[in-house]
């Protein structure tokens, strides 16, 4: 009797096994992987090239006479007002040297007045007359000339800007020539960035539709300059060893924070004309190459290489290798095989990227 009993316990519990485990596998084989569709739709993408910054205006101020520096008037960093002295070279040997001239001239003008009344008698010839008029015209030159080298011991700021560093120190004999100092005006800055042919060609196609482009400015601390640039000019060649060509844009600066020499990242916002949009976790690599999982009519897994058109926040934007219609695996990509057949449930694409963020693996 307690065999029997053994026994049919031992049935009891082999077929609440049996049951369950026929009751996980029901379970697995109703597991149902989600899909999506792309989506075509416009929007918008960016670009970031590596720029560099340089002020509108950006010199050399050089000593042009020989002499010691006398005085510094500014000091390195200042911002300088045009025509505002910034150094004096010793002035003595050029005022004596205009003194000297000025004397030569005032001589000259009394023997050319003198000629002049004997030539209304007829006492001297015109041709005397001519050559006094000649020695007048060159003693008024030579005066000149050294007033001109006399300016010259005045370094005077060519235009408003913010003075660099010194090159020399007061005291200092100088040639002429030699670096004083360089000056900026950071009122406006152009901005230099490298652009491959293949971009120049679409951007010379976006111009002719909707004007001159606007762009933005990254600064070294990633955070964005808070004017907006306008591109201007294009340099007129390609670079033949990297195909590049320069693009310049200008942007005002009127808190002065930017500074020449400076560097960056410009971004550029592109456009999207019917994108075909998908998840960026629909998608694997394999040797550098994007693929999707495309399920087809028969619901067998079929995988499919896809290229890139731009690169958004969670999302691709497909150049080639899926239609609107294709339906491509979301999530499990992992967990299936080449021509598997599964169960798959379908998700709206506006959902699926409404949520990328919110869900993205």
């Amino acid at each position: 009797m307690a065999k029997r009993i053994l026994m049919l316990v031992s049935l009891c519990a082999l077929w609440f096994n049996t049951s369950c485990e026929s009751k996980k596998e029901e379970k697995e084989e109703k597991t149902k992987f989600l899909v999506t569709t792309p989506i075509q739709k416009d929007t918008i993408t960016t670009k970031n090239y590596v720029c560099q910054i340089h002020a509108i205006n950006h010199i050399e101020l050089r000593a042009q006479e020989r002499g010691y520096l006398q005085k510094i008037f500014v000091d390195e960093g200042q911002s300088v007002r045009k025509g505002q002295l910034l150094f004096q070279i010793m002035p003595n040997l050029y005022q004596a040297e205009v003194q000297k001239a000025q004397s030569e001239a005032n001589f000259v003008q009394i023997e050319y007045q003198n000629t002049k009344k004997l030539a209304e008698k007829n006492v001297v010839s015109p041709n005397e007359l001519a050559m006094a008029k000649a020695k007048l015209d060159k003693a008024k030159a030579e005066l000149a000339l050294t007033k001109v080298h006399l300016q010259f011991t005045e370094i005077r700021a060519p235009f408003d800007g913010i003075i660099d560093r010194f090159h020399v120190r007061l005291g200092s004999l100088l040639e002429e020539g030699d670096l004083l100092t360089n000056i900026s005006d950071n009122s406006k800055m152009w901005v230099y960035y490298n652009v491959p042919e293949a971009e120049y060609l679409d951007y010379k196609i976006r111009e002719k539709n909707n004007g001159k482009t606007r762009v933005n400015l990254l600064m070294a601390n990633n955070e964005y300059f808070n004017h907006i640039g306008v591109v201007e000019t294009i340099e007129a060649d390609f670079n033949n060893e990297t195909g590049n060509i320069s693009f310049r844009a200008t942007f005002p600066n009127p808190q002065g924070l930017l500074r020449h020499g400076e560097t960056g990242s410009i971004q550029t916002i592109l456009p999207l004309k019917n994108a075909l949009l998908i998840p960026q976790k629909a998608t694997f690599e394999v040797l550098e190459k994007k693929y999707v999982y495309v399920i087809d009519k028969e619901n067998k897994v079929r995988s499919r290489a896809i290229t890139i058109a731009a690169e958004l926040p969670h999302i691709y934007a497909v150049n080639s290798g899926l239609s609107q219609g294709d339906r491509i695996l979301l999530e499990g990509l992992r967990m299936v095989k080449e021509n598997e057949k599964i169960e798959c449930k379908v998700e709206d694409p506006e959902y699926v990227l409404s949520h990328l963020e919110l869900y993205a693996e």
